[in-house]
This record gives C-alpha cells, sequence and structure tokens, in this order.
C-alpha cells in the first residue's frame, strides 16, 4: 500500500514548527526519523492531513550534558547516540541502543521518536521510565517538564498534545554506586521483545539505598516498579540470583498482564521476566558495589 495524501511542511524554527502543528488542528504529525511513522502511513493506519518535518530546526540535533542530565534533542539518531562518548554517561542508553532495530533503521530513527511513539515492546520507553527521565515537550503555551512516570500513558499515547513536540528528553547522568543491568528476549535480534526488564541500582558503601526494575513488551506500556525491599531480602543469601528469583515470581505475576499470542502465552512471558528480572537485578546489585573498599 501506500500512504494517503498529505501536505508537508519542513520549517527552520521551533516556533515555527509548533505553530505549523497548531494550525493543522490536531491533523498534523511531527516527522523526524520516520521509522516508526512511515511504515504507519504506508498501511494506511494513519492518515494525518500534514507531516511536519522537523529535521531542519536549529539546534535539536544535540547531545550536551547539563549538570547532572544529558539533555538529547528531538532529532538526535539513535546511532548517533549509540556512538557517541557521552553515552557513557547513561551506561542504560549503551546497553539498550544496540537492541533497538538494527544499525540501519537506528541510522534514520530518533532517541525522542521511539519515546514519543510510545510502542509497549520498545526499549527505549522503559530506559526513560527506569532512569527516571525528564521529557522537555514544546507547544504554543511555551515549554513544561515532563516526568516519565507521567508521560507514558497507554500502547502509543503519550502526554504529548496534538499541537505540542517532544523537543528533548534529559537523561540522568550515573552516580558513583549506580548499577544498571539490561536485557530481552526476542526471537530474533531486532524484533520486539517477548519480555525485556531494565534495572537500577544505587547503593552506599555497600547497603542498598534504592532499586528500579521497568518492563518492556509485558503490559500496554512501559511498567517500573521499586524493588528495594525485594533486593535487601535477597542480599545474603548464597546464591542471589536464586533468591531474587523466587521474589522476582510474584513480581512477574503483577508486571506481566499482557495477552499470550502466537509468540508466546502470558504464563510463558512471566518465566522469561521473572528469570531476566532476578538476573539483571542481581548484575545491577553487583555493579553498584564494584570498588567498594
Amino acid at each position: 500500500m501506500k500512504a494517503a495524501p498529505f501536505a508537508y511542511v519542513r520549517p527552520a524554527t521551533l516556533d515555527d514548527a509548533v505553530a505549523e502543528l497548531a494550525a493543522t488542528a490536531g491533523d498534523g504529525k511531527v516527522l523526524a526519523g520516520g521509522q516508526s511513522l512511515v511504515p504507519v502511513l504506508a498501511m494506511r493506519l494513519g492518515r494525518p492531513g500534514t507531516l511536519v518535518d522537523i529535521n531542519a530546526v536549529a539546534g535539536l540535533d544535540g547531545i550536551e550534558r547539563r549538570g547532572s542530565v544529558l539533555r538529547v534533542g528531538a532529532t538526535v539518531r539513535q546511532r548517533n547516540l549509540e556512538r557517541s562518548p557521552e553515552a557513557a554517561l547513561v551506561p542504560l542508553v549503551g546497553l539498550a541502543l544496540p537492541f533497538v532495530g538494527h544499525r540501519e533503521l537506528r541510522s534514520r530513527g530518533t532517541v525522542c521518536g521511539s519515546l514519543a511513539h510510545a510502542d509497549p515492546g520498545a526499549e527505549l520507553p522503559a530506559v526513560a521510565s527506569c532512569l527516571g527521565a525528564t521529557m522537555e515537550v514544546t507547544g504554543p503555551a511555551g515549554r513544561r517538564s515532563v516526568a516519565a512516570a507521567e508521560f507514558f500513558l497507554g500502547a502509543m499515547t503519550t502526554a504529548v498534545g496534538v499541537d505540542e513536540i517532544l523537543s528533548a528528553v534529559e537523561l540522568p547522568v550515573a552516580g558513583p554506586g549506580e548499577g544498571f543491568g539490561f536485557a530481552e528476549i526476542a526471537r530474533r535480534h531486532g524484533d520486539f521483545a517477548l519480555a525485556g526488564v531494565v534495572t537500577r541500582v544505587r547503593s552506599v558503601d555497600g547497603d542498598v539505598q534504592q532499586a528500579v526494575l521497568s518492563g518492556f513488551g509485558v503490559s500496554e506500556r512501559a511498567v517500573t516498579r521499586d524493588v528495594t525491599d525485594l533486593l535487601r531480602s535477597a542480599i545474603g543469601a548464597p546464591d542471589l540470583q536464586q533468591a531474587l528469583r523466587d521474589g522476582m515470581t510474584e513480581v512477574a505475576r503483577e508486571m506481566v498482564d499482557t495477552a499470550g499470542d502466537a509468540h508466546g502465552s502470558q504464563a510463558y512471558r512471566r518465566r522469561l521476566f521473572a528469570v531476566l528480572g532476578a538476573r539483571e537485578l542481581a548484575r545491577a546489585y553487583r555493579g553498584s558495589t564494584e570498588g567498594r573498599s
């Protein structure tokens, strides 16, 4: 199939892009990398009247550290961030990006585009949720900040209004005593995950201060839980991963609510999630205590 007819505009400033989008009265879509949008158009699952191409907008292609966060602009390609020296400031980005689609898709697809698309099986929304990232949303009323916990509302649904643009994401820079884990199971590399987990642990002198786990491919959106008590209760066990596995089985029952399909039942996904969650939580804990005297 081919896309239905649409108008195309390519503004040069963010203000002009917002104005063009607002002028469509809800019938416009933002085009950045297009790796999610173009297939939707081609299959006529979406028929926007106007595409607002933001690739010529100055200032949206930057990757910059600003104090305790790494700011990633709306047109930054996933591959550019993956290969950027700044990616080391946010280790979860380096762990997750190689699993986002294929290299060719990451060369065009944008970080913010994946976040704005909010596919429940995508990696980056779960990374943003686990880190507690902040989204910069720009609209006719100006700019506003939205926490990741309030940004992802459901499958393909976010807090971005029809006349607004996700102009940047701010990812917290890793600090001392932080460890991370990431894993997913898919039928083939590049496919959406049957189940995936992202973990972050912060420790001080070996004592766990916070442990967070996010899941993707298991619900209608990226889901996040505080698992600090679970991790603390397992520390000291002869086999940390096995001790976590027992607790993760119950967590999986709560977090994995997607229905089964031809690729795997709900019960199968829960087993995957429990195994991956226990392993990556243990990995994140070990990472948080490395180098401790």
